[in-house]
């Protein structure tokens, strides 16, 4: 290669990696190495990679030994990834959700998307901080704040900028080019909105159009992985592994002149002025680009008080479940989430800095999941969401999607449904309110796209149209 790894690494694609290693210009031993050394440089002071993967220069030289002897894989051989803490994966990595009490906990098996990385021959590069237990552990936690990680810190300002919801550090080490993409997961905003905040592109899919298995849970009615890259072609090709459906057919950067979509005013209420002006500009460009607008789309969900003791219903059966089959070493004894709160009460200064209020209130919980009174309360939940919310307004308009501000609370209806998000960077702001987690939330802001159940295919469309249209995106400079 022409120029250095460690600069040419900066921005580079999948494409790029993969053309490069065909042609034998890279290898995956270097790319994994460039990566290693960049994190080590950088990652000190933003604190978004919680562990590197010991294995992973061996790996990396095993699949250019296989890419010669057999051939490539496929557009993830030999490509490094990160993934959020809370995905299983058998080998000397450990999975802990961010909590001490996990800290050398090392799982049984692969969570199912694991296994799928393996046999596409991506290079698990290592695992990145998050919000503990994706936020649902204490009222008031900063979000990117586990105990066994820290405080993960934003890129484009360390220390200033807010970081976004769990998914944060899988965000911030794809924005400051530490991997090629990375894995997060999303109950109600966790990869849009840390996507968002960052500068990348991040899908939240259709839940159960990937397998949550081995993945530390919250609820089975909302959460999913889902991609975050730096560009949406990445983001496709990361979902099409992880489904083994072809997403990258549908980058079609001209789908916008035939595309309708809905304006929900009532979610763009909350915005600071900067920040309603960049939606009102991707609106001028979605419009130029050809596609049909219809402002102002009503929901008759807006005003739900959605019920919330769901979640924590669902998160002590889910965690009770998955805790329950871990192996039990001297260092890694929990079994229940009633012995992760006694851990943390037993290590109070350390594991407690935010307290455990959530964890605590999910334990008195007491009616379960098979229960006919939580599965009336879920099933009207679902109805309002979907039918009284993100069906109803496509419907009713003859609607490809909604345009969203990518922020958590406006993120609710397609939570609660389900449905599938896709956020693409859109533009700067450089005022923006304070948030309650005392960071400002000013920098980078996305737009958010949400459709129907089994929508990828149109919302991957509709960002690739807007992003080749705009591209907003640049790099932070670290240095």
């Amino acid at each position: 290669m022409n120029v250095e790894l460690e600069q040419w690494i900066i921005e580079a694609d999948i494409g790029s990696m993969k053309l490069a290693m065909e042609k034998g210009d890279l290898s995956s031993e270097r790319l994994t190495g460039a990566y290693l050394k960049r994190i080590k440089k950088f990652d000190g002071k933003l604190r978004s990679v919680l562990e590197v993967n010991p294995d992973a220069i061996e790996i990396a030289r095993e699949l250019d030994r296989e890419r010669i002897e057999k051939g490539s894989r496929g557009s993830l051989h030999g490509i490094p990834i990160l993934l959020k803490d809370n995905i299983a994966t058998k080998d000397r990595m450990h999975t802990s959700a961010g909590s001490l009490a996990l800290a050398e906990s090392i799982a049984a098996a692969d969570a199912a998307l694991v296994e799928q990385l393996r046999l596409a021959g991506a290079v698990l590069l290592g695992k990145t901080n998050m919000t503990e237990w994706a936020n649902f552990m204490a009222n008031g936690m900063w979000s990117g704040y586990s105990a066994r990680g820290g405080q993960t810190l934003h890129p484009y300002g360390p220390g200033e900028l807010f970081v976004g919801g769990s998914s944060s550090g899988s965000a911030v080490a794809v924005s400051a080019n530490l991997a090629a993409a990375a894995i997060g997961t999303e109950t109600d905003g966790s990869i849009i909105e840390p996507a968002s905040q960052n500068m990348v592109v991040g899908i939240k899919p259709t839940v159960d159009l990937i397998s949550r298995s081995g993945i530390i849970p919250i609820s089975h009615r909302q959460d999913t992985a889902g991609p975050i890259a730096r560009t949406v072609t990445d983001a496709a090709i990361l979902l099409g592994t992880l489904t083994e459906i072809d997403y990258t057919r549908y980058l079609d950067a001209m789908y916008l002149k035939q595309a309708r979509i809905g304006i929900p005013r009532f979610y763009y209420r909350r915005l600071h002025k900067e920040r309603l002006a960049i939606m009102e500009e991707a609106i001028a460009i979605l419009k130029e680009q050809g596609a049909t607008i219809i402002d102002d789309v009503k929901l008759p969900c807006e005003d739900a008080e959605w019920d919330h003791e769901l979640l924590a219903i669902e998160f002590k059966q889910g965690v009770n479940a998955y805790l329950s089959a871990l192996p039990i070493t001297p260092d890694a004894s929990v079994s229940s989430l009633r012995d992760v709160i006694a851990f943390n009460k037993e290590h109070a200064e350390a594991a407690l800095k935010y307290g455990q209020g959530v964890l605590e209130w999910s334990e008195t919980m007491t009616l379960t999941t098979d229960d006919p009174a939580y599965l009336a309360r879920a099933a009207l939940t679902k109805e309002r969401a979907r039918g009284q919310g993100i069906d109803y307004a496509l419907n009713e308009h003859q609607l490809d999607a909604l345009l969203l501000p990518a922020m958590h609370d406006e993120q609710d209806p397609a939570a609660i449904a389900g449905y599938p998000l896709i956020t693409v960077p859109a533009g700067w702001s450089e005022k923006g309110y304070r948030h309650p987690n005392d960071f400002s939330t000013r920098g980078p802001f996305g737009i958010a796209f949400a459709g129907t159940a089994s929508s990828e295919p149109t919302l991957i469309r509709l960002a690739y149209s807007f992003e080749q249209a705009t591209k907003r995106r640049f790099p932070p400079d670290l240095e």
